[in-house]
């Protein structure tokens, strides 16, 4: 019989070989934290809507035609049909989106250039560690097939048909996937075509019709990606998000669309009705831009890379969508993904000289990149553990609590009458079953913006339940669930309350629950 102390000393022994400074220190953390977040993250709409589209989609050619309305591609919505088959629990999105983000920390931590401060600083920043992780969205896929573009990068020089695959998954992942995905494509592209000694090369090693396939790769999966992203003329989004396309020069848009890189690298949305917030904060993100493309200047190709790809995602946000963090987040990926392909490039003199730049100015820039890239991981260090631990402590939703209240007091099979129908999702997903919606006038589940939804007042949802208590086979009550309370009264409904749920970040995720039936 072993003793205790021989254990211990035991132990003790084994986990000192393991070297402080290993890249598994941080998955291994990185995992176990995650997986405890995940466990404890309350579900909000937005990550259980593209669930219930795939439950309860009818047929194949049902989901497909639901899926033009969400203005996402089809890669997300594909992984939970899949995902679905194995285990019909939105639980299971949950972990698949957990392996999501431990995977690309993995391949950050064991194939970036970055040093070991960097790499643990970065792997428990804002958006890996937070926005990326906890909020089980296709957004982490961007994460996922960049990091994986970056580690096998070397590959082109005997074959484009990898590279084209994950060029082809990002462009399927997410709206903004596809941008940085087209970022990506037109950088190989400019490479092939400039760079003679990389052409010769990968000419005498690859195989006849590996650049033809490659290419029918790419284009394929970006046509897909465009054919789904295209709303239909009857959704809410046809219009455009918010005021649709901004085609005239607003320089308040444009210092705000500015304001999103800022947001990207310091976490801060400068304030859109003060023209100094706004003024400083675009100062500070063309240092940084300018900054960052000097220190590349020796490496035209990743260079190209960042220029392109900023281009790119700043171009559709100031004509399309400004966006929130998961956005513009992609401003930040992009950042990571040029300097990690920086390493793989030996430094030219061409840029250079051609702009007459001294090698005094180039190390002078290169100590200042360095420190406005570490101030940038930490203060993305810093919002990452913040956010996490806020999500601990407070839910983004009351969506949980509230399903699991009703599942222990026994309500999940009556007749339950719920509105606003896009803030419903969550208990929808939870309790596994549909409700009765007043804006559809009908059972539902998931919420498409489109012709035949119309949203309704208080007024309104309580004639629809008293028009449902007429006309019931059997005498009961109905269970209301509003997520704003409840401010109007009628003569002919009794009304009871029976629990509210207002422990959560999202104001319009707390939930208030009554029994309502005939005075």
């Amino acid at each position: 019989m072993l003793h205790l102390p021989m254990i211990n000393k035991n132990l003790i022994k084994y986990t000192s070989r393991i070297p402080l400074h290993s890249p598994w220190v941080i998955i291994t953390i990185f995992s176990v934290l995650g997986l405890i977040g995940i466990l404890n993250h309350s579900m909000w709409r937005d990550e259980l809507n593209p669930w219930l589209i795939v439950r309860d989609s009818k047929s194949f050619e049902d989901l497909i035609a639901n899926i033009h309305y969400e203005g996402h591609p089809v890669l997300w919505y594909f992984s939970l049909a899949i995902l679905r088959k194995i285990v019909d629990n939105p639980i299971i999105m949950q972990i698949f989106h957990l392996l999501i983000t431990v995977t690309s920390v993995a391949l950050f931590c064991l194939y970036s250039p970055f040093n070991y401060k960097q790499k643990f600083l970065f792997s428990f920043g804002f958006f890996p560690f937070s926005e990326y992780l906890l909020i089980s969205r296709n957004y982490a896929f961007s994460m996922l097939f960049i990091f994986t573009f970056c580690t096998i990068f070397n590959s082109r020089k005997k074959t484009y048909a990898y590279l084209a695959i994950l060029l082809g998954l990002l462009a399927n992942s997410s709206a903004y996937g596809l941008l940085v995905s087209f970022s990506l494509a037109l950088t190989l592209l400019a490479e092939f075509c400039f760079d003679r000694e990389h052409c010769q090369q990968y000419i005498s090693q690859s195989q006849k019709y590996d650049l033809y396939l490659s290419l029918v790769i790419i284009i394929f999966s970006f046509l897909i990606s465009v054919y789904i992203l295209t709303p239909p003329i009857d959704s809410y989004l046809h219009g455009g998000l918010n005021n649709g396309w901004i085609v005239q020069l607003d320089i308040r848009h444009l210092l705000r669309s500015i304001g999103r890189i800022f947001g990207s690298y310091l976490l801060i949305i400068p304030a859109h009705k003060k023209w100094i917030d706004l003024i400083i904060c675009a100062v500070i993100t063309l240092f940084i831009l300018v900054l960052t493309s000097l220190k590349l200047f020796r490496k035209p190709v990743p260079l190209f890379l960042y220029i392109v790809g900023n281009c790119v995602i700043f171009t559709f946000t100031y004509l399309r969508f400004l966006g929130v963090p998961r956005h513009f987040g992609h401003f930040y990926l992009v950042f990571i993904a040029a300097l990690w392909l920086a390493s793989y490039y030996q430094e030219s003199p061409v840029l250079l000289n051609k702009f007459s730049i001294y090698p005094n100015s180039v190390r002078f820039v290169h100590t200042w990149h360095h420190l406005v890239f570490m101030l940038i991981l930490y203060i993305q260090f810093a919002g990452g553990i913040s956010s996490f631990s806020r999500d601990l402590i407070v839910p983004l939703s009351a969506s949980r609590e509230t399903s699991q209240y009703i599942q222990k007091s026994g309500l999940s099979h009556e007749l339950i009458v719920a509105s606003r129908d896009a803030n419903m999702a969550p208990l929808s997903g939870y309790l596994h079953r549909k409700f009765y919606y007043p804006e559809l006038k009908q059972m539902g589940s998931f919420t498409l913006f489109k012709k035949g939804r119309t949203d309704v007042k208080q007024d309104e949802i309580l004639s629809q339940i008293n028009y449902l208590l007429k006309n019931q086979d059997e005498q009961k009550k109905i269970l209301l669930i509003l997520n704003k309370k409840l401010n109007v009264e009628r003569n002919d409904l009794k009304i009871v309350p029976i629990k509210d749920f207002k422990r959560s970040w999202l104001n319009d995720e707390r939930y208030y629950l009554y029994w309502v039936d005939k005075a």
